[in-house]
């Protein structure tokens, strides 16, 4: 599985990098949980569970701060 996709943090615009950090994320979760069955069991506990989904904001935006910085913050 591909951790960075085309094994670059580059991206034209901040909506872009923004994207590109949610999709990293979710390649986290998916490379911490490799199996699909136990990811959806798991979906609606923390889907309802506010802690869980600010954590969840907090990794998207660790991966966004850290996309921003090697785009020079789009400058």
């Amino acid at each position: 599985m591909e951790l960075v996709p085309g094994n670059s943090l580059i991206t034209a615009t901040p909506e872009e990098g923004r994207a590109l950090a949610v999709k990293l994320a979710r390649l986290s979760v998916k490379t911490t949980q490799p199996d699909g069955d136990v990811r959806q069991r798991l979906r609606p506990v923390y889907a309802e569970n506010a802690d869980s989904l600010i954590a969840v904001a907090q990794v998207v935006a660790t991966e966004f701060a850290t996309i921003a910085a090697a785009n020079g913050y789009w400058r």
